[in-house]
């Protein structure tokens, strides 16, 4: 018999417990529980290490009790204590780490946006906390046949919200590539957090110069601050420019 590893991330310990408990008396499931963002990754981490991977995650949506605002799902360095915002966070960490494992999101409520961030993040299933066991037995099974699961009430819902971010990462993508190679450099540096003065050493410039690019880069992207800027360019799939690496100018040109 082939048997399912399941991780059952929460924070209230009375619903890990019991769905764990729920989970393994099932003959070809085995289960264990984490209570953090933290603890479910050391959890992951030890069992490839191992040779024994989880395939499924069945994490909280509001893990840490934190509620995502408008930004993507994404691991972060600040928050809470845990370094992860929520649930939904989680699961863009591990679908970066640990891709052959599948995740499905267990939510209190219906919610059309948060539910469309975690597809986002790589999740393959949203599934409310009261469902049956039966019915979250068959989103487990379901998923590991690479199936993705709603609820049938959220997906109308669900793509509205996956159209317009579409949308939005389309109009970025236009505005970013209208941007020179220079000002798409210094662009990636604002994206890592780099300051006027550490771009202008990065990229051999004055902090004059670097002050109109950064200038021409607001104008460009139709914003009026760097944080604004920075989030048009992660919507456009912009990331960070290497800091472990240099950026070298060879008779005008980037290397």
């Amino acid at each position: 018999m082939v048997r399912i590893r399941v991780l059952v991330v929460d924070d209230h310990r009375i619903f890990a417990e019991s769905l764990a408990a729920a989970l393994a008396a099932e003959p070809d499931v085995d289960v264990s529980a984490a209570g953090s963002g933290p603890a479910a990754l050391r959890s992951l981490e030890r069992a490839a290490a191992e040779g024994r991977k989880f395939d499924v995650m069945l994490v909280d949506a509001d893990l840490g009790g934190n509620v995502p605002g408008s930004r993507p799902a994404v691991p972060v360095q600040e928050g809470n204590e845990d370094g992860l915002v929520d649930g939904i966070s989680l699961v863009a960490g591990v679908r970066s780490g640990q891709p052959s494992v599948r995740t499905v999101v267990l939510a209190e409520k219906d919610d059309p946006r948060r539910a469309a961030l975690a597809l986002q993040a790589g999740a393959s299933g949203w599934v409310a906390k009261d469902c049956s066991l039966s019915r979250l037995l068959t989103v487990i099974r379901g998923v590991l046949r690479e199936e993705t699961h709603l609820p049938p009430a959220l997906l109308t819902g669900v793509l509205r919200e996956l159209t317009a971010a579409r949308k939005h990462r389309t109009e970025s993508e236009r505005l970013v590539e209208s941007l020179t190679p220079r000002e798409r450099e210094v662009l990636r540096c604002m994206v890592a957090g780099l300051g006027r003065k550490a771009v202008a050493e990065r990229l051999f410039l004055s902090p004059h110069t670097v002050r109109t690019h950064m200038q021409n880069v607001l104008g460009k992207l139709g914003v009026h601050s760097t944080l604004a800027a920075v989030a048009l360019a992660r919507r456009a799939g912009v990331g960070p420019v290497d800091l472990a690496g240099d950026v070298v100018e060879r008779g005008g040109q980037l290397a």
